[in-house]
């Protein structure tokens, strides 16, 4: 039996598709048969222009091969990432030429790695299971001037049928994608395995009840990690919330993306000291961030298509036992009000929503025990193993 699991990232680099990947692929060596055999094609860590990790080009050990490809530097700019992707598919259809593959994995974002997928496994007649993480003609509807998007849409909207009818099996990690995917491709069967909660993150959780500061003694440390991108709109937000929650609040920013110049831009010109902005970092030095701060904060831009997602970050933030500040809609506002005890939502871009939901929260640590029990990585990488696995006839042997 032989897998090619494709992912533009994978581990060491710094996306959620890394991590995802990469837990996938440690499931199935565990599940499949000891002749089984797994080929990753993935890129060289370029998740952030401003990190990086050393990371051989080719790893290779008795049952898995991981295939880095070293594409050219970029931004967040369509024209720079397309030209990027365009180097990761031109190597790996050089990579795999002349192989065999009982089935194929794609795990996509941007629409295009899973294409990417359904052309290798229409080459090869082979089976494809597509792991879908966002809907990429939904969102450049929004994030694309319209007379791009116009332009645009039938394009990617004809990739995404082509890309989702040669596949067997399609999961999406939000059930807020399934009315959209379901209405489009009644034919096809899908599944939704969520994002989940890594092991680093279910080592030492906080004490329960521990208060963390009064409004009216020390400041309250508000953390942002990730992506700072116009997926995130945080130059929409972090700006104004700072000047209005005033002294009493230190936000920290980790990370980079396409808007982070446009934030530093807009913090200066409106004399934000509250506001620090640090570099990306490593998952171990980022979990300590974590647990130094008092309220972690996330925010999408007020785009329809945002919706829909369901962003993985919010499982990192649960698991730490932090209050969280949320600056969501849609499906995701919906999953965190029923699933997540002291977290407060607010509508994104809305300073005055931003400032109530605050001022709501509790400020103590409170370890969320079912939530880390329901949404275990591990435990439902296992269970998407066995889902992928039942594409392969042969998988009858899987171990157990």
């Amino acid at each position: 039996m032989r897998i090619l699991l494709l992912s533009y990232y994978f581990r060491p680099d710094l996306s959620a598709g890394a991590f995802r990947a990469s837990a996938l692929v440690e499931s199935l060596l565990q599940s499949m048969p000891k002749n089984a055999y797994i080929d990753v094609v993935t890129t060289l860590p370029n998740r952030y222009s401003n990190y990086s990790n050393n990371a051989f080009e080719l790893i290779q050990h008795p049952r898995l091969k991981v295939h880095r490809v070293a594409i050219p530097a970029h931004q967040s700019g369509m024209a720079d990432q397309s030209r990027a992707f365009y180097f990761y598919a031109r190597k790996c259809m050089s990579i795999v030429h002349g192989e065999k593959y009982d089935l194929i994995f794609s795990t996509s974002s941007r629409l295009m790695t899973a294409a990417l997928g359904a052309w290798v496994a229409w080459r090869m007649r082979a089976k494809l299971y597509l792991d879908i993480r966002d809907i990429f003609v939904d969102t450049i509807k929004d994030v694309l001037s319209p007379k791009v998007s116009w332009l645009a849409c039938p394009i990617f909207s004809l990739v995404e049928k082509l890309t989702l009818e040669q596949a067997q099996k399609v999961n999406v990690v939000s059930e807020g994608f399934l009315p959209y995917f379901k209405s489009r491709y009644p034919r096809q069967i899908f599944t939704c395995f969520t994002n989940g909660i890594d092991d680093e993150f279910l080592v030492g959780s906080d004490a329960v009840g521990t208060q963390i500061k009064g409004y009216h003694s020390d400041i309250i440390n508000v953390l942002y990690a990730g992506n700072i991108g116009d997926g995130q709109g945080l130059h929409k937000i972090i700006p104004a919330l700072a000047k209005r929650l005033g002294s009493r609040v230190q936000f920290t920013v980790i990370g980079d993306g396409g808007r982070r110049k446009q934030l530093e831009s807009t913090l200066a010109k409106e004399n934000c000291p509250e506001v620090r902005m640090l570099p990306p970092v490593n998952r171990d030095s980022l979990i300590k961030a974590y647990r130094g701060a008092d309220v972690l904060f996330l925010h999408l831009n007020n785009y329809p298509a945002f919706e829909k997602v369901l962003p993985s970050k919010i499982f990192e933030y649960a698991a730490m036992g932090k209050p969280i500040l949320a600056g969501v809609g849609g499906y995701a506002a919906r999953f965190i009000n029923a699933e997540i005890d002291n977290a407060a939502v607010f509508e994104p871009c809305n300073v005055d929503f931003a400032v109530n939901a605050f001022n709501s929260l509790a400020m103590l640590n409170s370890p969320r025990k079912e939530f880390l029990k329901k949404y275990a990585r591990a435990d439902i990488m296992k269970r998407m193993t066995l889902d992928v696995l039942t594409l392969i006839p042969d998988a009858s042997i899987i171990r157990s």
